[in-house]
């Protein structure tokens, strides 16, 4: 009687902090859990934008707790290069190519950045069999072009991954535009969203970068500058999602608060992306950069005919 009775009373969901308890993971690692879609929460009941987790969703996960702290076990550089059985330097260059991507980062004590990769996929990753000579031959000269060029996708890579994940989390289109909106520079913003109810909504629901530093310390600068799309192409997909985003929002709930005297209609004034008809050219402000090769990896396995790909020693292997 005394379990019904408890069965009964005990509310739907819980916190988070009380759910990784529960769970008997680390908050780091609920948290990564979550991020990854593999524990399911919903928005609170009493609003506020805080997410809790269902009491289901406890009792389903508790059975397979270790298989799901296995999953979220993350690795850095050196962890990960052992755990491949490849050199470091090797590790970073695939990084940099975006054959891997990093989950989480974090600023040493020189504030250089960290960057942090699940281990499950890199041990998929080695599992492949199209990957073997990849993980022993010679780059195809293409590839180290690029890494002579200075090419890092990581960042760009983490974005999109952090994207995905606050996407998921969004509960309407508004807070749609306000996550795509936390990957622009403020300046794009305003430059598309022009009418300041519609603007001032998309940035209420403007996600922050990741805690790391007091606000304004040069860590958290670093957390916006990562958190900031930096490459022209990344930046024109993001304007014509932001615009999608708003447009669809503007349809379902527009934004509240329109101007005494003007049609709340006349306001909506997104303006085209370059590009589009009707659009207005505007100056760039990133110098032109070729766009990156589309299906790298398919373009790999194909290049694999090529000779082997030794290691490159001319290579310093980065910190992080």
């Amino acid at each position: 009687m005394t379990g019904t009775m408890l069965a009964q009373t005990r509310p739907l969901t819980c916190a988070p902090s009380r759910a990784a308890r529960e769970l008997g993971l680390r908050r780091g690692e609920f948290d990564l859990a979550v991020h990854l879609g593999r524990i399911r929460t919903v928005p609170d009941e009493g609003g506020g934008g805080a997410r809790r987790v269902p009491w289901t969703e406890i009792d389903r996960l508790r059975p397979r707790t270790g298989t799901l702290r296995a999953g979220v076990k993350v690795v850095g550089t050196a962890e990960g290069a052992a755990l491949m059985e490849i050199p470091a330097a090797r590790f970073t260059r695939f990084a940099k190519l975006g054959l891997i991507t990093p989950v989480r980062w974090y600023p040493n004590r020189y504030r250089a950045v960290v960057w942090l990769y699940l281990a499950e996929e890199l041990r998929q990753f080695v599992s492949d069999h199209r990957n073997t000579r990849l993980l022993t031959g010679r780059a195809p000269e293409e590839l180290r072009d690029r890494l002579r060029a200075g090419a890092d996708q990581r960042a760009r890579n983490w974005r999109g991954r952090h994207r995905g994940f606050l996407l998921r989390q969004a509960d309407g289109p508004w807070q749609r535009a306000g996550v795509v909106a936390g990957f622009l520079d403020p300046g794009e913003v305003d430059e598309l969203v022009t009418d300041p109810h519609e603007r001032a909504h998309v940035e209420k629901f403007r996600p922050a970068p990741p805690a790391h530093g007091t606000p304004g310390s040069p860590t958290a600068q670093l957390a916006e500058e990562l958190m900031t799309a930096d490459a022209p192409d990344e930046i024109g997909r993001l304007r014509d999602e932001l615009t999608q985003e708003v447009s669809a929002a503007r349809i379902t709930s527009p934004a509240p608060g329109p101007v005494p005297g003007i049609p709340h209609a006349a306001r909506h004034t997104l303006r085209p992306v370059p590009g589009t008809p009707g659009a207005v050219p505007r100056p760039s402000r990133h110098p032109a950069r070729p766009r990156p090769a589309h299906g790298l990896r398919d373009w790999l396995y194909k290049a694999l005919k090529s000779p082997s790909w030794t290691t490159d020693t001319s290579s310093r292997p980065s910190r992080s």
